[in-house]
C-alpha cells in the first residue's frame, strides 16, 4: 500500500520559498514555518474557500531540489502527493538571498523534475495515458513582493514567464497581496477538472 494525499492544488518549489506561509494564510492549515531549508518535512493540507460554496484542497509539498524525480531529498515521497492535483502552483522566491539562484532558474529545475515524474491518468478518463506532471495546468506565484527587492525581481522576470505561457501572480503571504486573484484562478482550474472527471465515460 502507498499512501497518497488527495489534493486539488499542489504548491511546488524549492525549500524555504514561502509555500508554508502561503497555505497558512489562505487556509486554516498551521504548518511549521521557519527561515531555514526543509522546515516542512511532511505535506500539509488546507481547505481554501474562495466563495460561499466554492472551495478546494491545497497541499503544501515539502521543498523539491534537483534530482527530486530520482528520489533526491525524498523527492519521490513528496511528488507522489501531487499526482492527482488538478493544478500545480510554482512558488518562486523573489527575495532569495542565495547568489546562485533566481526565480527563473528555480522554475527550470522544478519543471525538469516534473517532466521526469510520470503519472497514470486513467482515473481521469484519459484511457490509461501515462503523462509527466509538467502536463498539468501550472500557475506561477512570484512570492515576497512585499519586500522592495522582491517587487523589483518580480517585475523583472514576469515578462519572460508570461512569454513562456504561464499565468503569473505577484503575491505576498505577509501583506496578502495577490492571494485573492490567485485563489480564484486555482478554483477555476479545479472546477474545470472536476467537470471533466464527472463527464468522462465510464471505464
Amino acid at each position: 500500500l502507498e499512501l497518497k494525499l488527495l489534493a486539488d492544488v499542489g504548491l511546488v518549489g524549492f525549500p524555504n520559498v514561502g509555500k508554508s506561509s502561503l497555505i497558512s494564510v489562505v487556509s486554516a492549515a498551521k504548518p511549521a514555518i521557519a527561515n531555514y531549508h526543509f522546515t516542512t518535512l511532511t505535506p500539509t493540507l488546507g481547505v481554501v474557500r474562495v466563495a460561499e460554496e466554492k472551495s478546494f484542497v491545497m497541499a503544501d509539498i515539502p521543498g523539491l531540489i534537483e534530482g527530486a524525480s530520482d528520489g533526491a531529498g525524498l523527492g519521490h515521497q513528496f511528488l507522489r502527493h501531487v499526482e492527482r492535483c488538478a493544478a500545480l502552483v510554482h512558488v518562486l522566491d523573489c527575495a532569495a538571498l542565495e547568489a546562485d539562484r533566481d526565480p527563473l532558474s528555480d522554475l527550470d529545475v522544478i519543471e525538469a523534475e516534473l517532466e521526469k515524474y510520470e503519472v497514470d491518468m486513467s482515473y481521469a478518463g484519459a484511457d490509461g495515458d501515462v503523462v509527466p506532471l509538467n502536463q498539468r495546468p501550472r500557475l506561477v506565484a512570484l512570492n515576497k513582493v512585499d519586500v522592495p527587492d522582491g517587487r523589483d525581481m518580480a517585475e523583472f522576470v514576469r515578462p519572460e514567464l508570461e512569454k513562456r505561457g504561464y499565468r503569473v501572480f505577484e503575491v505576498s503571504a505577509a501583506s496578502h497581496e495577490g492571494l485573492r486573484e490567485l485563489g480564484f484562478a486555482m478554483a477555476a482550474i479545479v472546477a474545470e477538472a472536476r467537470k471533466a472527471v464527472e463527464t468522462a465515460p465510464p471505464r
